[in-house]
């Protein structure tokens, strides 16, 4: 049914830009190219809310540190060097912390420190690990999943949990399979992730912010996920392998409708973050191992 939707809007005007859909799997065309931002090895961008700056993971001392950045590229000052991997920092919402997965000891923690990288601080069990975390919009809690990687190339089971930063109070939201990328709608009420469908496919689902009412919104045979909400809430960018090899970014209605291509890309696009304004998306493209992982923009559609 939802599939019928989606070609019935092909040559209309969605959301303010022409969509041509050849078929239900097939997304517009795009003419966009992605423009390159970093240079050095970077990946995995996260905004300040104020639009100027972006927290990034780069290179140094042989580890995967943090370092805070201007959105041009300009500017970079490192604001981690402990001898182990840090990643998937989210700025928080109020602009004075930065959560981060730190991977001390083997683990994946959770941790918040100020944006300069002083007065760190664990927030989740040393007893799970977690990653990707993501802020609620009044940065009292932060989303996350149990790590699903466990057991490489394999998924393992993952589930996404909810942690009050005050009392660091623990609650699952989301069980059963492999969940991971939980990225809160704005305005608190739902959120959106990845769920593993079976051995080889993944779609982007959405819930109620209590864990109900699971729905597929992709439901693609294609590799879709990391899954990022608009700043208005009415759009969801997600990567996906579903007309090339490789993956591209995406953008979709928030009730999954009218996907879009943003940009011809070459390499492997994951992880979108939107502009504070809501008019560019920011992502990694990694092209091997000898090239490494830089930090694009496009215009979102």
């Amino acid at each position: 049914m939802r599939l019928g939707r989606i070609t019935l809007v092909a040559g209309l005007f969605v959301c303010g830009c022409l969509t041509v859909v050849e078929s239900p799997l097939i997304a517009s065309p795009v003419t966009e190219q992605a423009i390159q931002v970093t240079h050095g090895n970077n990946s995995d961008p996260s905004m300040a809310p104020d639009g100027k700056r972006m927290v990034v993971i780069t290179e140094a001392t042989g580890r995967e540190q943090l370092a805070t950045m201007n959105v041009d590229g300009s500017q970079t000052v490192s604001i981690t060097s402990a001898p182990y991997d840090h990643e998937d920092p989210a700025w928080s919402p109020d602009g004075r912390h930065i959560a981060y997965v730190s991977m001390e000891g083997g683990g994946r923690v959770i941790h918040i420190m100020d944006v300069d990288g002083s007065k760190d601080v664990a927030l989740t069990p040393s007893s799970q690990k977690t990653i990707h975390p993501s802020w609620s919009s009044d940065g009292t809690r932060i989303i996350y999943c149990t790590d699903d990687d466990l057991k490489p190339p394999k998924k393992n089971t993952s589930e996404i949990y909810v942690i009050d930063i005050a009392t660091k109070r623990v609650r699952m939201l989301i069980s059963g399979g492999t969940n991971t990328y939980p990225s809160w709608s704005p305005d608190g009420r739902h959120i959106a992730f990845r769920k593993m469908i079976g051995e080889t496919n993944s779609e982007v689902f959405v819930a109620a912010s209590d864990g109900s009412g699971e729905q597929n919104l992709t439901n693609d045979s294609a590799f879709d996920g990391w899954p990022a909400w608009s700043p208005d809430g009415r759009r969801i960018a997600f990567a996906s392998n579903r007309n090339s090899k490789s993956h591209q970014i995406y953008v979709m209605n928030s009730d999954g409708t009218a996907p879009q291509r943003v940009a011809d890309t070459e390499g492997r696009a994951t992880a979108p973050k939107w502009s504070t304004d809501g008019r560019k998306l920011y992502y990694p493209i990694c092209r091997g191992k000898e090239l490494g992982c830089e930090i694009f923009v496009s215009p979102a559609p």
